[in-house]
């Protein structure tokens, strides 16, 4: 059986243990806007508030924010070759027409769309992320206005800190609606 002044003697290897992790866990969580390191799950919540920043700009149809989630000369690649720039994905954006509700039925809410975002994988090193998820849709664009999963694909972005702020640098987006717009075969995280 010890005695009680040695295991006052044990005791301090531990606390001097503790409060050194203390230390490391606190620096590695300094403010990135402060221009000190940030951690990797600081940058993730931030990279996953771009994404969804992304999604409900897309969905309320809020063009100038959307714009705002890609740098100055950022790629935007759909499936029909790559958009670079805010502007020229601004400009070419707005020339789509609009879709006409397959109802008129003025009896109905409003049909609306909502995508969604899971499974993410993130690469994140310095100033510089590279990101994989799936996407999916869901619409109520019918006669009965009933929620329907109508399509589904993936992203592949890669994403860059500009000023304490995550922004896209390209996001390439695969449909596996459309043919030539879909994934090849394979598993397109690492």
């Amino acid at each position: 059986m010890k005695k009680r002044s040695d295991r006052g003697e044990n005791i301090f290897p531990g606390l001097f243990f503790v409060f050194a992790i203390a230390i490391i866990f606190t620096s590695s969580c300094q403010d990135v806007n402060n221009g000190k390191v940030s951690s990797y799950a600081e940058d993730r919540a931030l990279i996953e508030d771009l994404q969804a920043r992304y999604m409900f700009a897309l969905d309320n149809d809020d063009l100038d924010t959307y714009i705002g989630t890609f740098t100055e000369d950022g790629i935007l690649d759909i499936g029909e070759g790559e958009w670079k720039g805010r502007d020229f994905i601004k400009e070419t954006l707005e020339a789509i027409p609009e879709e006409e509700p397959l109802t008129t039925d003025t009896t109905l809410h409003r049909a609306t769309g909502r995508h969604n975002i899971t499974n993410i994988v993130l690469k994140i090193e310095g100033d510089t992320a590279w990101g994989r998820a799936y996407w999916f849709h869901m619409s109520n664009d019918n006669p009965e206005r009933g929620g329907v999963l109508d399509n589904y694909g993936h992203y592949e972005d890669v994403m860059v800190m500009i000023d304490g702020e995550w922004l896209f640098s390209k996001r390439k987006i695969f449909n596996e609606q459309i043919g030539r717009w879909a994934a090849p075969e394979g598993n397109p995280a690492w």
